[in-house]
């Protein structure tokens, strides 16, 4: 038996948990009747999860409000899936804000409203696994619901499942999936050319840039390359300098110091871009 804490509707109340603290437990009639200190049997609950921070409690109440049990229990449903394929309990933030985005991405799909999404490829390439498990959470929203959601959602369901997996902060991920976007823009307008979204070289290059700015926000800093260095400034003027400019880009976005080594590998990447 498990003691109330607090009633959020005749389904959904918070409880006192041994081994989790507090948990929000979900049913059918769960919360009816029920005053704070009374005792509910956990195994009543069809689902629950934790919701530790009481800023994320009064936000879910709020979610109940306009959202409805029956999405309510999809959005469980979804989050599990998530769960089990990366065998990793995610921040519980992500019943509140995957269940927000998603509830309203459908209402506008619902009334015929299309749905762009900018950084689609950055994103498929900077997180082929949740990408990969957002595609498997929106083939089974489709088949519950009835609807097709446009390509360009699988994104942005791509990037909660990252901000929830790394506890990273949804603008924080929406940051970095941009910055891309603007260096690959600067890169080419300084080489004049069109970079194909599907050549190995673009590939590469963006997920060089993804793992650069994730070892760049942890201070994870690469080896020197001085000589290296060096032997590309004088062979690939250029790109050597175009490499200087991106980082400087970088710094001002991250507001972090940008290792030297560096202008190397995104010399290399240029230099190999620019043969277009």
């Amino acid at each position: 038996m498990l003691l109330v804490k607090k009633v959020l509707n005749n389904n959904v109340i918070v409880a006192e948990h041994p081994e989790y603290e507090e948990v929000v437990l979900i049913g059918k009639g769960l919360g009816f009747n029920k005053k704070i200190g009374d005792t509910v049997a956990g195994d009543k609950a069809e689902k629950f999860f934790v919701l530790r921070e009481e800023k994320d409690q009064e936000q879910y109440k709020q979610l109940l409000n306009y959202v409805d049990e029956s999405f309510i229990g999809l959005m469980n449903d979804i989050i599990e899936i998530v769960e089990d394929r990366f065998s990793i309990r995610l921040n519980e933030h992500i019943h509140i804000s995957l269940t927000d985005h998603l509830f309203y991405a459908i209402k506008r799909i619902k009334q015929g409203l299309d749905i762009k999404n900018p950084f689609l490829n950055e994103t498929e390439l900077a997180y082929p696994k949740e990408f990969a498990v957002a595609c498997e959470v929106v083939d089974h929203i489709n088949d519950e619901l009835n609807i097709l959601i446009p390509p360009g959602e699988v994104g942005f369901i791509t990037l909660h499942i990252h901000s929830a997996l790394t506890r990273r902060t949804l603008r924080e991920v929406n940051r970095h999936t941009q910055l891309i976007s603007e260096l690959v823009l600067v890169i080419e307008e300084s080489l004049n050319i069109k970079m194909d979204h599907k050549d190995t070289r673009y590939l590469r290059l963006v997920r060089h840039l993804h793992h650069a700015i994730e070892r760049i926000t942890k201070e994870q800093y690469m080896d020197n390359q001085e000589p290296l260095k060096k032997v590309l400034q004088a062979e690939y003027p250029l790109c050597y300098n175009l490499s200087w400019k991106l980082m400087k880009i970088m710094q001002q976005a991250l507001k972090k110091t940008i290792p030297d080594a560096e202008a190397v590998y995104l010399t290399l990447h240029l230099q190999q871009l620019s043969k277009q």
